[in-house]
């Protein structure tokens, strides 16, 4: 059911209804009346008939009969997004986050920091969609590791060294590995595979190569095994998947379950990621909101990151409970975004000179 305004709610339904959220996303216990009467002028009597027009309202929810209240994902929702006060990332945790992020190294080793960075400072688990990238490279060389099998070691102009292991026809001459290796490389620099591997088969298809026939088959064979391998590229980095087995959740072992096989669907978490790469900051799902994690009851802030020109090249989270702790981890997810993006140019910059 949809939720009500805020201001359809008195003064004191709002006040017991933000204790309860609180009480529940500190410690993910249902809140009674009598815990909340300590802190308000009224009797636990009282408190109790206030909680029980928040849950007709659809607000609160008592797991049993005799338990406290806590807070419905309807709840959490009008918390979120109407009373919720964040707080910003302290100077500490700024500069964790700022070296843990400073640098050079190729971009991989960055994305994977940032997805283990947000699992220690969130206590669950983190997760970054890679960007979606064609590196523009600068050289290739083949190195025979056999008979039947040779080593190709592709250079980006980032810096970074990808090598992959390309199978030769039986008794392919050296000099065709180093031939094909040359006719690569000096198509590459500057394009990114799929643009030089267009050049090439134009050439190869009108006989335009200047290359023998070991040399020629060299070269489909290596961008074929290229191609193929960079289709199967997870697109997600996901730690600290073991944060989810808290205390509270030990309680919930079925739910946890749930929640790490959905983890493991990477395809899937990628589309949900995906719907936050239009926000300006960070988006928050709630439980059955989005359909992945709806039986599980968990909830995603994700928030997406830029390039120097603003245009969005991936998207960083956290996953966890519904009872995550919002107001401070949406401005550190919102931070933690931001920092990437200065570093994957910082990176590119430095790769560039």
């Amino acid at each position: 059911m949809p939720s009500p305004p805020l201001l359809e709610l008195s003064d004191r339904a709002r006040e017991i209804f933000r204790l309860v959220v609180e009480g529940y996303l500190g410690d993910g216990q249902p809140v009674g009346s009598k815990t909340l009467a300590g802190g308000l002028d009224l009797s636990p009597a009282s408190i109790r008939s206030v909680m029980a027009d928040l849950e007709r309202l659809g607000l609160l929810a008592a797991p049993h009969t005799s338990a406290g209240r806590l807070p419905t994902e309807t709840g959490l929702r009008l918390f979120v997004d109407g009373m919720m006060q964040v707080a910003e990332p302290s100077a500490a945790e700024r500069a964790v986050i700022e070296r843990e992020l400073s640098g050079s190294g190729p971009v991989e080793t960055a994305l994977a920091r940032t997805s283990a960075l947000l699992s220690s400072l969130s206590a669950c688990a983190g997760v970054v969609m890679v960007p979606a990238r064609e590196p523009r490279l600068q050289q290739m060389s083949i190195v025979p590791l056999g008979d039947d099998r040779a080593l190709a070691v592709l250079v980006g102009e980032d810096g970074d060294v990808e090598n992959r292991v390309v199978p030769l026809a039986s008794g392919t001459d050296p000099a065709a590995l180093e031939q094909a290796a040359n006719y690569i490389t000096a198509r590459l620099q500057g394009r990114t595979l799929a643009e030089a591997a267009r050049a090439m088969h134009r050439e190869i298809a009108s006989e335009r190569a200047e290359l023998d026939a070991a040399a020629r088959d060299l070269v489909e064979r290596g961008l074929a095994v290229w191609s193929e391998d960079a289709a199967r590229r997870p697109v997600l980095i996901v730690r600290g998947q073991a944060n989810l087995l808290d205390e509270v959740a030990m309680g919930d072992l079925e739910r946890v379950r749930m929640l790490i096989d959905d983890i493991e669907r990477s395809e899937q978490v990628a589309a949900l990621l995906d719907n936050a790469r239009d926000a300006d900051g960070a988006r928050i799902f709630i439980g059955s909101e989005n359909k992945l994690f709806s039986l599980s009851g968990s909830s995603v802030i994700a928030s997406p990151y830029r390039d120097r020109e603003g245009k969005v090249i991936g998207v960083v989270g956290v996953i966890g409970p519904t009872r995550l702790n919002y107001a401070r981890l949406v401005p550190m997810v919102d931070f933690t975004a931001r920092s990437l993006g200065l570093s994957l140019d910082a990176r590119a910059g430095h790769s560039g000179r």
